[in-house]
């Protein structure tokens, strides 16, 4: 058992038990239990917001693991909640390719990466993207009525993204590029 002053903010009462916030938690857990930005990655992914687990950080900054601390935060700025949206963040950053969004909404959904300009929509598959036939199935789902509003969905593993980024990059370059073609062809833009 460890002691320390806390915020109030920070702790929380569960079944009778006063126990850190579940931000703190997270942000603790990261740099102490290590798996950090995987561990990081699945909270933000299901249960704590970025700003959440800033406002903790900056409230507990100085202790035992900060410093880690702030770089899990920086890395996951972008808006990116996983490990492999992270990556294909930083190959977009490095290739000068610009008009994206990490996490946007399109329609009920929300996209790993879109570029709203080109109706062009990236979606990541991390380390275990399907946990089971369930998750596999409804990505599919998402995938056809992001299609039905017209939008273009590019798909990319994590091999994709860690062996092949050339090809990740000229795929998503080839897609910008043919997206402004057709919309500069398109009847409606052409009437204007």
């Amino acid at each position: 058992m460890r002691r320390r002053d806390l915020w109030p903010t920070d702790i929380v009462e569960r079944r009778g038990l006063r126990v850190t916030s579940l931000p703190l938690t997270v942000v603790e857990a990261a740099v102490r239990r290590g798996g950090g930005a995987k561990l990081m990655d699945s909270a933000l992914q299901r249960h704590v917001e970025l700003r959440d687990l800033w406002r903790v950080h900056i409230r507990n900054k100085g202790r035992y693991g900060s410093p880690a601390a702030r770089i899990l935060l920086q890395a996951a700025a972008d808006g990116a909640r996983s490990a492999a949206e992270r990556l294909l963040v930083k190959l977009l950053k490095e290739a000068r390719i610009t008009g994206w969004k990490a996490n946007h909404p399109v329609g009920r959904y929300v996209v790993d990466v879109a570029f709203p300009h080109s109706t062009l929509a990236i979606e990541t598959d991390g380390w275990a993207f399907h946990h089971d036939q369930e998750d596999f199935q409804k990505d599919r789902v998402k995938q056809n009525e992001i299609a039905l509003l017209g939008w273009q969905v590019l798909r990319f593993t994590w091999l994709d993204l860690t062996e092949y980024p050339q090809r990740v990059i000229t795929e998503i370059r080839f897609a910008l590029s043919s997206r402004a073609g057709a919309a500069a062809n398109s009847p409606t833009r052409a009437a204007r």
